[in-house]
């Protein structure tokens, strides 16, 4: 029976995050009403990405070779290591076409309580590229939430005895909104990330 088939798919689409039954089913729809061609490159993308995708040896950004196009990138500084919590961060920052140095991906965030402690993120290999020199500066561009507090604290104290600058991205009032409306630990944090003008 069709719904079977329909079923199965909308089953499985519910296991990706942020999709509920509701989108599942919707998508569902979508894709049933493509047309051949286009379901095929979307189902092919999905297979190339499983079977192409791999982590960079260099940073653990998400590439198709190793090291990835940013890593190998001659234009690239080399003395700036942009740190994030995901390879999606990456993605984010890119996109601003703002920043031009590397990166280097932890594969998380420190969160003992969820057996998430230093062994498991990707921290030694950053020391390590540190320790071959040639690094200027370590920007630590974690979430701005506990768990990326907590491990952006912890990286600038194993850092200190390196001879680098080491700075946090600033984060707080996004354009277009008004302070009246922002919580306390925003406002706080934008205080606390004033330049001079």
């Amino acid at each position: 029976m069709a719904y079977n088939i329909i079923d199965e798919l909308i089953n499985n689409l519910t296991k990706l995050p942020g999709i509920g039954r509701k989108t599942a089913q919707r998508l569902s729809f979508f894709i049933l009403n493509m047309s051949d061609d286009e379901a095929k490159k979307l189902a092919a993308a999905i297979i190339n990405l499983k079977e192409k995708a791999r982590f960079c040896s260099v940073c653990f950004n998400i590439a198709d070779k190793d090291p990835c196009d940013i890593c190998s990138d001659p234009s690239r500084n080399k003395g700036k290591i942009c740190v994030v919590e995901e390879p999606s961060n990456i993605l984010a920052i890119e996109r601003t076409k703002t920043f031009k140095g590397l990166y280097h991906v932890l594969l998380g965030a420190l969160s003992p309580s969820d057996g998430i402690t230093p062994e498991r993120l990707k921290i030694q290999e950053l020391l390590q590229r540190i320790k071959s020199g040639g690094i200027e500066e370590v920007i630590l561009a974690t979430n701005p939430n506990t768990k990326g507090e907590i491990t952006a604290r912890y990286i600038k104290d194993i850092l200190k005895e390196y001879d680098i600058k080491i700075t946090r991205i600033a984060y707080g009032l996004p354009i277009g909104s008004d302070i009246e409306f922002a919580d306390e630990v925003t406002l706080t944090k934008s205080l606390e990330g004033r330049r001079d003008m």
